[in-house]
């Protein structure tokens, strides 16, 4: 599909779109209830590909000892059950929750953290929980950005409606859908803004470090079964997945990109699926707009389409900064270290927009495809990357806290030695 002719962000009234107005105010208002007082914290993410120990064998949803199993033996842990109709699909308690993606990737949602110690403390328990469940049953839990033995179609799709309606509207597009539905994994960093303004800046400078971010936490040696043919693998799936909600939000780096153009982008994308009061959910071919043109989207129906794009930064409350693979907790920590001290820096956040701000969203995409090509030796935006990560790691470690900024070396030692976690694993294999 392509943007240009599904998505038409024109503010001139719909006719067929009565509601139109009301749903453009109801996104505006759902991302302005996001302003925080203060900005200091941050969320993460991590998400787990269960393996067995032979053969690195995938391990589904629903097989004896799967991942159904692995959640319900973390319930001695985490007590409030997440159910989608009899099947557990997650476990929580405050400050943490535990789901699973589509082919039953185990993601720990953990936060708000005010210091990263806190958030490895949190992250580092859990992993020794998880580690434990899985290792008496001959399992893994790897962190790695693909599924290391298995192909996509290998994979079971856990028993949410709503995952196949989507594996068959990606699927239709092309490989790609099916493929980071099902073998890729992620870490992903929440941060706060403090004003709207604030808001658009940090979504500015977030896409537009999203190659730098892919490159210094990229971490899949593996794909599809057998070694990769190129450097970050998880960029070229979000580059063909669905460019209708993949990639930059369109106009995301103009100067004059409001939440306003944001919620007419969201209105004016195919669904792909919406609530349905019977079968819980049903299949759409409508936009959003279409889907409510008549009805007044609610606080619900705006967190579901939200939850339907696949940006390198997505906005909901919160500015969720999306691009990096799945990564062991130290590192995981440090890459969270690593955002902190660029986004929460008021000196680095303006220094790095006014350093990159002619880069347009084509400049982006080149950057992306050299990056997949040469990795350490590509040039970006017109200088050597390793050059440049090496100032944003530099800079980002000034603007922390001593005790923040140990946290960051992990990746700071990866970004001065230009390699990656997948290049430290293949010189382990040789």
């Amino acid at each position: 599909m392509n943007i240009a002719a599904t998505n038409d962000t024109s503010t001139a009234p719909r006719a067929d779109q009565s509601a139109r107005e009301q749903n453009i105010q109801a996104l505006v208002d759902y991302f302005e209830r996001g302003v925080k007082a203060s900005c200091e914290n941050v969320g993460i993410e991590l998400e787990h590909t269960i393996v067995k120990n032979e053969g690195l064998a995938p391990v589904s949803y629903s097989e004896e000892h799967g991942v159904r199993w692995i959640l319900d033996q973390l319930r001695g842990q985490y007590p409030e059950a997440l159910m989608d109709g009899d099947d557990l699909v997650g476990v929580a308690r405050p400050g943490e929750a535990v789901t699973i993606e589509p082919a039953a990737q185990l993601e720990i949602s953990a936060g708000p953290f005010g210091s990263l110690s806190e958030a490895n403390a949190v992250l580092g328990r859990f992993e020794d929980t998880l580690e434990k469940i899985v290792g008496e049953q001959g399992m893994t839990a790897l962190l790695l950005g693909y599924h290391p033995s298995a192909k996509a179609t290998e994979l079971e799709l856990i028993p949410k409606r709503r995952y196949r309606f989507m594996n068959e509207y990606l699927g239709a597009i092309g490989p790609f859908g099916p493929r980071m539905m099902r073998g890729s994994a992620a870490t992903q960093v929440s941060i706060d803004y403090h004003s709207v303004d604030d808001c658009l800046r940090k979504m500015r400078l977030a896409s537009i470090l999203t190659p730098l971010l892919s490159l210094i936490s990229d971490n899949a040696l593996r794909y599809e079964g057998g070694l990769r043919e190129h450097y970050l693998v998880r960029t070229e799936i979000w580059n063909e997945c669905d460019p209708d909600r993949c990639g930059l939000v369109p106009g995301v780096l103009d100067p004059d990109f409001s939440l306003r153009r944001y919620a007419e982008y969201v209105l004016d994308t195919p669904a792909i699926l919406v609530p349905d009061a019977q079968e819980r959910w049903r299949a759409t071919s409508q936009t959003f707009g279409k889907v409510y043109a008549e009805t007044p989207m609610e606080r619900a129906d705006v967190e579901h389409a939200l939850s339907m794009f696949f940006n390198d930064v997505r906005l909901k409350t919160y500015v969720e900064i999306r691009p990096a693979d799945a990564m062991p907790v130290k590192y995981a920590v440090a890459y969270a270290a690593l955002i902190k001290g660029i986004f929460y820096s008021e000196h680095n956040l303006q220094s790095y927009l006014d350093t990159f701000a002619t880069v347009t969203e084509s400049d982006v995409a080149d950057a992306k495809t050299a990056l997949m090509q040469d990795g350490w030796n590509a040039e970006v935006y017109g200088r050597p990357v390793r050059e440049l990560l090496e100032q944003v790691v530099t800079s980002a470690k000034l603007a922390l806290s001593e005790e923040d900024g140990a946290f960051l070396e992990p990746l700071a030692a990866l970004a001065f030695k230009g390699v990656s976690l997948a290049e430290l694993a293949a010189l382990e294999e040789k």
